[in-house]
């Protein structure tokens, strides 16, 4: 079944602290409160283009959700319950802070329906949270997320690469302790740095650097090898680019690329081909039989893992479309050897090869 998101986005409503890398009305786009109104108008507008096979969930990003005063949580609940109530609506989704959750908190949301609550966490680093201005410890995320598993909801986890003393071996680890917590889905950010934030006085300090885009994409790619091996299902990778968030506007500094996850999976079908070519000593071409939908990032962005192997082994890489599972590709190795693997296989491969 197809699955169609009506995001309601509800800018810095209700969020108990202003976080150094945080100006929400540039990353959502929205600068205004929303209104119980304002969610049915978007609701049926959306519904009007969605198929009635789709399963349809209301997503209510942007700020802290449950630290929004309770009778607003619960008018703006009310009319996403009663498309719910009616079959039109199947999921309702929301986003908050680890410590804004509690027995009371999901006890009430669950009167409403609510089936998915994504922790914006960022990291599980004493160190970074501190100087990322979060306003909580680890203990909260652990303690939360803990709850809404008890609850039988289902839980989702956010982490940004690059915060304020953040390294890839913290990034490695907080991804660790996210498998430990088993979540339902995560998104990875790498951080940029947006106007008006903490982050762009820290920046003109000279007292902030951004990872650069391939540190972040090098990092992110053992982040994506962890949760895939470990079945987490990673439903975003990067900001979504908007008419804000891109650099030049909004965005004054970071990695930022419209395409990061491509990026970051190309990257990894390169280190495996680069595998594939070490160990069966391949000397002149790789071709790899591919559903469409895998082409772009086995050759890479602007071709570069094309690029890659012909300056690194003289050999010509190629991709041929075929009738084949998205999951699985084909390798034709010097025009004679076949090797399939699907993408689990792939992911086992880098995770030892990343020495995870």
């Amino acid at each position: 079944m197809k699955k169609r998101i009506i995001p309601i986005f509800v800018p810095h409503r209700g969020c108990p602290h202003d976080c150094i890398f945080c100006n929400q009305k540039k990353i959502t786009g929205v600068s205004t409160d929303i209104t119980s109104e304002d969610v049915r108008n978007i609701v049926e507008e959306y519904l009007t283009t969605i198929d009635n096979d789709a399963s349809v969930e209301i997503a209510f990003f942007g700020g802290s959700f449950t630290a929004i005063d309770i009778e607003i949580q619960r008018s703006l609940l009310s009319v996403a319950k009663e498309y719910i109530d009616k079959g039109l609506v199947h999921d309702i989704r929301m986003s908050t802070r680890p410590d804004c959750i509690d027995q009371n908190i999901l006890s009430m949301l669950k009167e409403y329906k609510v089936s998915i609550i994504e922790l914006g966490v960022q990291s599980l680093d004493e160190d970074v949270l501190r100087d990322s201005i979060r306003g909580h410890h680890t203990e909260e995320v652990f303690n939360s997320s803990k709850l809404i598993k008890e609850n039988n909801i289902q839980l989702g986890l956010q982490m940004m690469v690059g915060l304020p003393s953040d390294t890839e071996e913290k990034c490695i680890n907080t991804a660790k302790k996210f498998i430990d917590l088993n979540p339902d889905c995560v998104r990875i950010y790498p951080t940029l740095v947006v106007k008006e934030t903490g982050l762009e006085d820290l920046l003109s300090r000279n007292k902030y650097n951004p990872f650069s885009l391939e540190e972040s994409i090098q990092i992110v790619k053992k982040l994506l090898a962890l949760f895939y091996v470990n079945n987490i299902n990673v439903i975003r990778v990067g900001l979504q680019a908007t008419d804000d968030i891109q650099l030049g506007k909004a965005v004054v500094d970071g990695p930022y690329h419209p395409a990061f996850r491509e990026l970051v999976e190309g990257e990894m079908i390169k280190d495996y081909i680069n595998y594939i070519v070490k160990e069966n000593k391949v000397t002149s071409s790789v071709v790899i039989k591919t559903n469409k939908k895998n082409v772009s990032k086995i050759i890479g962005n602007k071709k570069c893992n094309s690029i890659y192997m012909k300056n690194s082994y003289n050999i010509d890489l190629k991709t041929q479309e075929a009738d084949l599972n998205i999951n699985k590709l084909e390798f034709i190795l010097d025009g004679q050897k076949s090797i399939n693997v699907d993408f689990k296989e792939i992911y086992i491969n880098l995770h030892e090869i990343y020495n995870l």
